[in-house]
C-alpha cells in the first residue's frame, strides 16, 4: 500500500505543490498528464486542491471542473489540436 497522504504532501517542496496547483486550475492541462508529471491521482489532487485551497476556492474548483470533459483525455474531442503535456512543461517551467 502507499504512503499516507499527510506523508506524500510533506515531501513535496512548496513548488512542486505550487506546480500541481497550477496543473489542477489550468483547464487544458488533464488529470493524466497531472498523473504522469507529478505521480499524483486525480483524487491525489482533489485531496491536495482541499487541503492547500481555501474552502471557498476549494469549492469554486470543484465546480468549475465537474464535467469539463479537457480535464479528461479520453472524453476529449478529437478536433482539439493542442497537447496538454507541452502546457504542462511550459507552467512547469515557470514555477
Amino acid at each position: 500500500m502507499g504512503a499516507k497522504f499527510a506523508d506524500r504532501l510533506l515531501s513535496l517542496s512548496k513548488a512542486e505543490v505550487s506546480a500541481i496547483i497550477q496543473m489542477a486550475w489550468e483547464d487544458r492541462t488533464t488529470f493524466e498528464t497531472i498523473q504522469q508529471r507529478t505521480g499524483w491521482s486525480e483524487a491525489d489532487v482533489i485531496r491536495l486542491m482541499r487541503h492547500e485551497l481555501a474552502p471557498s476556492s476549494f469549492r469554486m474548483w470543484r465546480k468549475r471542473m465537474q464535467g469539463r470533459v479537457t480535464k479528461h483525455r479520453a472524453l476529449r474531442s478529437k478536433e482539439m489540436k493542442y497537447d496538454d503535456r507541452k502546457i504542462a512543461d511550459h507552467r512547469r517551467a515557470n514555477c
